[in-house]
């Protein structure tokens, strides 16, 4: 007896079958949501560099050259960044419990990696609450972190089928510190909302402002005619885990707001 298509693992990993794995992405990560009841989501971005104050206080012990001591250094000053997103995504994740009924509401979305990432898992799980991971397979930097929940978490082949599950339950996006993939992640969710493609308007937080003046200077796009006055109004800046949530609370959307 010959193999049916499904058990052909040649042709599934196929040029012929790439539409066929890009529904299993769709598909796959729709089926768990539903059976773990999430309705909604806060996607939190940020840095897999960043280290926690245990790796930093690890790190302190070893042997270090001069380059390595001024990096370690600028480590350290980013390490308060870790505990912020867990005290963030903690917040968010306490108040999710408090709007629940049936479903599970405001569930803590990260990319399931270590630095920010592993922060903001970790804190929804010490919070009680769900702890979403939507993973990518790199060959660096990208490792699952011990704080999601298996059960409502996936690794995804594609960035693109990725990038579309951040957002595809998301009611509000925070961003910490990061480099180009927290960028490229910002600014994809700022377009989608700019072009009308994001319909829910959700609200855009950038934690930490000094940091965010330091690396963008958004005023000289508008000077310029790049986008529009309105355009900054889509960005909230917060330095606080309290003020990331007191702005979620004023601007996502709940049902028969």
């Amino acid at each position: 007896m010959g193999r049916t298509s499904l058990e052909h693992e040649e042709f599934l990993k196929s040029i012929d079958a790439f539409h066929l794995r890009v529904l299993a992405e769709i598909d796959y990560p729709q089926s768990l949501f539903r059976e773990g009841k999430i309705q909604d989501t806060i996607c939190l971005f940020g840095s897999a560099r960043i280290l926690s104050p245990e790796e930093c206080r690890e790190k302190e012990t070893k042997d270090l050259s001069e380059s390595e001591k001024k990096l370690f250094q600028k480590q350290k000053e980013m390490s308060v960044y870790y505990e912020a997103a867990r005290k963030t995504a903690s917040l968010i994740t306490s108040w999710g419990k408090e709007i629940s009924k049936d479903t599970r509401r405001m569930a803590v979305c990260t990319g399931g990696g270590p630095g920010i990432m592993e922060a903001a898992n970790r804190g929804a799980k010490e919070a009680g609450g769900p702890s979403l991971g939507l993973n990518i397979r790199l060959p660096f930097e990208q490792f699952v972190n011990p704080y999601v929940d298996p059960e409502v978490s996936v690794e995804f082949h594609y960035f693109f089928m990725r990038k579309l599950w951040f957002l595809r339950l998301s009611m509000g996006v925070v961003a910490f510190p990061g480099g180009f993939g927290t960028v490229d992640e910002l600014f994809e969710t700022l377009t989608l909302i700019q072009t009308g493609r994001n319909n829910r308007k959700i609200p855009v937080i950038l934690y930490g402002t000094k940091f965010w003046n330091d690396i963008f200077h958004l005023e000289n796009m508008k000077e310029y005619g790049l986008i529009d006055p309105d355009d900054l109004n889509l960005i909230t800046y917060c330095d606080t885990p309290e003020d990331v949530l007191e702005t979620l609370k004023k601007k996502v959307p709940l049902d028969g707001d």
